[in-house]
Formats: structure tokens, C-alpha cells, sequence
């Protein structure tokens, strides 16, 4: 049985990052995400999670500038040793905190670099990601993001991820599958599912093409949804979506799959 999970990075955003946690709580998950939780420190989430009785599923390492619209750092010549860094940031995040599932983000094939050291440098990264975090027992995930919200993205679909877990041949190493990033890629969310689970460490979940909450344009989640209840798959399922109106107003998805 999967577990699920909210986003507190994307969802709750009418108030600072801090509050979110007993928004969250307000709202019956016991779960919660946090792309980059850095702005705050170690002992601050502690209370927080302590307070209302929450675990944090999964955070990623540290992306540079990716976010800020730069390149990033794990897929890129050069920043080597700034991602080493980075790494070591989320681990002594992720171990303080028991967050048992780490995220790397690949980054952007800069303008002026050729393809295939770019691919060589993330393959390297991920090795040492999946060396690092294994010795804390965290899993390694690395996430397929659309090339219409990112262009230049180096893992951007299904093939390119079954082609960088062919180059690493770590069995520790999945795919993290956000559902949005598929649908804009153009692939069927519930065949790409049922095809890969056994290499998917976990899910997110936005509807295409505005990513907002479940049920709100064209993706259909019923079935992925029941699909997913009657598999093997045991990870956490997440809501990482740009809420349609406020955070609070948008969780009838909740109610309706998972009452």
C-alpha cells in the first residue's frame, strides 16, 4: 500500500514554510515533502515535525542555480566538487530528520557544453550520490522533468531515465515519476506506471496542462489512482501541484481517492 504525501514547497504558500507544517496536519496527511528545505534549520523542521506528528518523505539535494534559471549542478563539467558539497548538505539534512528518500536533480545541458560529458558527469554524480546516501541506508531518486518548463533538461522522459539506470546498474537507484512531467512529455502516465514501477522509488502527482490538483484538466487520475492501490508499488504518492484557487480549497481529490 502506497502512503501518501503533500508538498509543502508548492501547496500551502499563503503562508511562510515554517507554518505549513501544521497546515498539513490540518489536512489530515501525516506526510510531507519539501524540495529544498535549507532556508530553515535542522532544529526548526525538528519541532515542527515533533509538533504535529508529521514524518518529511523526501527532500532533494541542493540544485545550484537550476531553480533561479541557471543550469544547476549534477549534470554539469565543472561543478563537481559544488555538488560533492551539495550532497553532503542533504544527507545531514536527511539523516537528522529521517527522510528516508534523497532526490537529484540532473540540471540543464549548459549552451556552450556537448551533450555526452554532461551525460558522463551525471553518471559520475549519481554513482557518488548512490555510494553516500547508501551508507546512511537513503535511497537515491532522480526525477524526469518536461522540456517546455525546462528546456534543456537532461533526463526529460522514460527512455532517457531506463538509460541512465542502464549506465549506473545501482539497484539502489530509481526513478522519481511525477505524473505532470510525464503528461507533458507526451507519455500515458498509467502505461509509463504499470511499465516501471519496479524502477520508480516515488510518485508526484499534477494534473496537465496547468498543473494544478487532481481533477482539474486532463489527466485521468481515477485510474492511476486505483491502479496503484492494487499494485506492489509501497512508496509515498505526493501532491505537488500549484493549487487552482487556495491551498485549503483544493484538496476534493483527497476526499474523493483516498477517504
Amino acid at each position: 500500500m502506497s502512503k501518501l504525501a503533500v508538498n509543502l514547497s508548492m501547496i500551502f504558500t499563503e503562508v511562510p514554510l515554517i507554518e505549513r507544517f501544521a497546515l498539513a496536519k490540518e489536512q489530515g496527511f501525516q506526510h510531507v515533502e519539501i524540495q529544498f528545505p535549507y532556508e530553515l534549520s535542522i532544529e526548526d523542521i525538528q519541532a515542527k515535525i515533533e509538533q504535529y506528528n508529521l514524518s518529511i518523505c523526501l527532500i532533494n539535494v541542493p540544485a545550484g542555480d537550476l531553480m533561479q534559471g541557471g543550469n544547476g549542478l549534477a549534470g554539469i563539467p565543472g561543478k563537481e566538487t559544488e555538488f560533492h558539497q551539495a550532497l553532503k548538505l542533504a544527507i545531514q539534512y536527511a539523516t537528522a530528520l529521517n527522510v528516508p528518500s534523497v532526490n537529484i536533480l540532473a540540471g540543464k545541458q549548459p549552451l556552450d557544453a556537448d551533450l555526452l560529458p554532461c551525460l558522463n558527469t551525471l553518471a559520475s554524480n549519481l554513482k557518488l550520490a548512490c555510494h553516500m546516501l547508501g551508507e546512511h541506508q537513503i535511497q537515491p531518486v532522480f526525477e524526469m522533468i518536461n522540456g517546455a518548463d525546462m528546456p534543456r533538461f537532461l533526463v526529460q522522459n522514460i527512455a532517457q531515465a531506463q538509460d541512465i539506470l542502464e549506465a549506473i546498474k545501482n539497484p539502489n537507484l530509481k526513478m522519481q515519476f511525477d505524473c505532470y512531467h510525464m503528461a507533458m512529455m507526451g507519455e500515458n502516465v498509467l502505461e509509463a506506471l504499470q511499465e516501471n514501477i519496479d524502477n520508480i522509488g516515488h510518485i508526484q502527482f499534477a494534473d496537465c496542462p496547468n498543473r494544478h490538483e487532481p481533477d482539474t484538466a486532463n489527466i485521468a487520475y481515477s485510474e492511476i489512482f486505483n491502479w496503484l492501490s492494487t499494485s506492489n508499488y509501497s512508496g509515498f504518492i505526493a501532491a505537488e501541484y500549484k493549487p487552482s484557487k487556495s491551498s485549503m480549497l483544493s484538496f476534493d481529490w483527497k476526499k474523493k481517492y483516498f477517504a
